[in-house]
């Protein structure tokens, strides 16, 4: 028996299932690409190649889409990214006091106490601090991404790159490559300038303690955890499952949900296979007129999203 946990983002969408321990018995990372009802779809599809329904007892969901998701899927919990790190964390190591979390379009901090969230920040305005911005550099440097990290740890003598912008910050790196300056130095100088932008911004007023875990995709990046290390000035951890943190929590969550009610929403594995159209409207009940995105398949409503007073969503059938 395992429980699913679904994180869809605005860049990934990441399933994970969890055997009865709470362990990863599989993970998986798509492109959302902009459209996550086909993400979702797809990763069933992948799963339903070496599971079957009956084997997945809890589903739960997170990220930005994750009412979608639930909606689709059949949700048991349906909770914020800040709670479902925060758990995965925890549920690895007690004594996690820091969470730092570097996705693609945004990034977090998260601190506890006593197994609790006590604090938190997000970042979603600039992308100077973001795993896009470094998609975006690496692809520009002709260098896989994989790679970047080990390419900043072979530097010497770090560039100093203004990091406070993305623009500006591109701009910076291009100046110091005309220059002359390698590249080696100029990627550890971005690497420690997206980690100063990070501290002032994001974990501005925060007070950082140790045990700090470093989740996100951007965790991979050996050049980031160490700038971090080198401002902090103590050892930062990188979870084996880093890119699926929040997935995980959010299949503990759900496994929780349903150990209480007994019962779980999962609609199967086959709703990889239906066909879901989505179209909008206005309501005109009130003066906020909101747009209303309203999802189906062939024969029923699955959700409603976008308005501000549940008039719509609260209709959602899961």
């Amino acid at each position: 028996m395992y429980h699913m946990g679904v994180d869809v983002g605005s860049v990934s969408t990441d399933f994970v299932l969890l055997d009865k321990d709470m362990n990863v018995v599989e993970k998986i990372y798509l492109r959302t690409k902009g459209r996550p009802i086909q993400a979702v779809q797809k990763g069933l599809k992948m799963l339903q190649e070496k599971y079957s329904s009956d084997e997945i007892v809890s589903v739960g969901t997170t990220g930005s889409g994750r009412h979608i998701a639930a909606a689709l899927i059949g949700g048991d919990a349906v909770k914020n990214e800040i709670t479902t790190h925060a758990i995965a964390a925890l549920h690895l190591d007690k004594e996690v006091r820091t969470i730092i979390e570097i996705g693609g379009q945004d990034s977090k901090i998260i601190t506890l106490k006593g197994g609790v969230v006590t604090d938190f920040a997000m970042n979603t305005v600039c992308a100077a601090g973001t795993g896009s911005f470094l998609d975006r550099q690496a692809e520009r440097l002709e260098i896989p991404i994989e790679k970047f990290g080990d390419y900043a740890l072979m530097s010497n003598v770090p560039v100093r790159i203004a990091g406070r912008c993305a623009v500006f910050a591109e701009s910076d790196m291009i100046h110091k490559q005309q220059l002359g300056y390698n590249e080696a130095d100029i990627i550890r100088g971005l690497c420690e300038a997206m980690v100063r932008n990070y501290l002032n911004n994001v974990a501005k007023g925060k007070d950082i303690q140790q045990k700090v875990f470093f989740q996100g995709g951007v965790a991979a990046n050996k050049g980031i955890k160490k700038a971090f290390e080198d401002a902090l000035g103590f050892k930062v951890y990188v979870p084996e499952h880093h890119d699926v943190m929040g997935a995980i929590g959010a299949a503990i969550i759900g496994a929780e949900s349903v150990q209480k009610k007994k019962i779980t929403n999962f609609k199967g594995l086959e709703v990889g296979d239906a066909r879901f159209v989505s179209n909008s409207f206005e309501c005109s009940g009130c003066p906020n007129r909101c747009e209303v995105v309203n999802i189906k398949n062939s024969t029923e409503v699955v959700g409603c999203f976008g308005d501000r007073c549940g008039k719509w969503s609260e209709k959602m059938i899961v």
